[in-house]
């Protein structure tokens, strides 16, 4: 298979440590910049507006999550089909998948940003979100909603880059954006008192730059993935295996997207400055489950790739070694974000209340977060061996249904944050050892059955 730069990783051959890392880090903060730059729409609210608008924009990530999760998971299905077609040699079902994808992308873009326009209101209103605030979070919901094709482009061609083993250009592409996004706030905000309509702009003008720039490159200096725009079409038996794949993983964050509105939604009772507390803690946790995330999404990649070029003792140590470096990770990470909480969510919001109903949050969701990771590697991991289904099973029952129970049954009952925040780590732990045991099970099986067919199945 051809090489398209310097920036590719070889994930079939050589050091495994060593290519995960380098695959890894760029994604990381690639990941944790974006979040970054998202809570620099929180901070510039918070710091140079008014709580309540922080609060708008607070109360809308669990409905803009559902929005997105459908696709976020098809990514997922191009990720590892992309990476298999370039383990395998196989230059034509590559090219067909890429531009399936693109097709995808464009018109299930433009029908999401309709949708979520004309579904708005009557969502926030399901979610409680207090009348004062619901004007504003609204506004930023549909203006947010115009840069949804934008967001999934560009989901769609990182994964494309990421299948080859590029994780840098993704990552100065979100730089780029950010940098605008940044810019675009102060300026909107301060300048102009925009307050959430100019949060919402400058967020939707950073998307269409860092999917301009994703395309771009793949047009121009793609090699083997490079796109040509009179090739974009769906092959059908190419959809069909990507939503085998990659449908569950969406369904399965649209529907943790739904428990975690449910959750908002009861959250929203206690109040806006419980809202803006919550939503300053939220964007800390993102940042640091940013980390568990470019491990899960190294895995998918180096399982899917391995798989298709049939290195099974590859597989296995990519997985041990993603799981080593995600729990050593996430201790240090939550250690210390635990120490600094109040200095940390001061930066979001100096009122004294809204950090002690941040701190309330944090305090319980990172001290158990290190089972979030092991949960994400072992999702991933399946999702790269093109096991789809029933994790998305286990997943669902043991996170979503749970939580939802737990909130209609225990919370009523001991009505505090305390209690409500408790139902996540409780999650993490049925799922992961559901997971884990079927994760266990699948890769013993194949290893036996690659042992009875040859011996090179089993080369690292």
């Amino acid at each position: 298979m051809k090489k398209s730069g310097k920036y590719q990783i070889d994930m079939c051959h050589g050091p495994l440590l060593k290519k995960i890392i380098i695959f890894a880090v760029p994604l990381m903060l690639a990941n944790i910049s974006s979040l970054m730059f998202t809570a620099a729409d929180l901070v510039v609210l918070g710091q140079f507006s008014s709580s309540s608008s922080m609060a708008a924009v607070g109360a809308a990530p669990a409905f803009t999550t559902l929005m997105m999760n459908l696709f976020w998971g098809i990514s997922a299905g191009v990720n590892v089909l992309v990476a298999r077609y370039i383990g395998a040699k196989d230059k034509y079902n590559l090219s067909r998948t890429i531009h399936t994808a693109v097709a995808i992308g464009c018109f299930g873009g433009f029908f999401m940003a309709l949708l979520g326009n004309i579904i708005t209101v009557p969502v926030l209103r399901i979610m409680a979100v207090p009348e004062n605030i619901l004007s504003q979070a609204a506004l930023y919901m549909r203006i947010w909603c115009i840069g949804i094709p934008f967001m999934i482009l560009f989901s769609f061609g990182s994964a494309i880059l990421r299948s080859m083993g590029d994780t840098r250009r993704p990552f100065i592409f979100m730089i780029i954006s950010g940098i605008v996004n940044v810019l675009l706030n102060l300026f909107l905000v301060i300048a102009c008192k925009m307050d959430v309509a100019g949060v919402a702009i400058a967020t939707t003008v950073s998307h269409a730059v860092s999917s301009s720039l994703v395309f771009r490159w793949l047009a121009v200096s793609g090699g083997d993935c490079k796109i040509h725009l009179k090739k974009v079409s769906i092959a059908w038996p190419i959809l069909r295996e990507m939503l085998r794949i990659g449908l569950p993983a969406g369904l399965q964050g649209g529907l943790f997207s739904v428990s975690n509105i449910i959750i908002q939604s009861t959250l929203n009772s206690f109040g806006w400055q419980a809202i803006a507390g919550s939503t300053a803690a939220l964007s800390i946790e993102g940042m640091v489950h940013a980390t568990f995330t470019s491990f899960s999404l190294a895995v998918v990649s180096f399982v899917g790739q391995n798989h298709g070029a049939k290195k099974y003792k590859r597989i296995m140590k990519s997985i041990v070694l993603c799981l080593i470096l995600t729990v050593s990770i996430s201790i240090v990470l939550t250690a210390i974000v635990l120490v600094f909480k109040r200095p940390l969510l001061a930066i979001f919001n100096p009122d004294p209340e809204v950090i002690e109903w941040g701190c309330i949050r944090m305090n319980y969701q990172f001290t158990f977060y290190c089972l979030l990771g092991l949960m994400e590697i072992v999702a991933g991991a399946l999702r790269g061996l093109g096991y789809s289904f029933w994790p998305t099973v286990v997943t669902l029952m043991g996170a979503c249904v749970f939580r939802v129970i737990w909130v209609f049954t225990i919370f009523p009952h001991f009505r505090s944050l305390q209690n409500l925040m408790i139902s996540y780590p409780v999650s993490w732990l049925l799922v992961t050892s559901v997971n884990g045991f079927m994760l266990y099970c699948i890769c013993r099986r194949m290893l036996q059955n690659a042992s009875k067919r040859k011996f090179d199945d089993l080369s690292v």
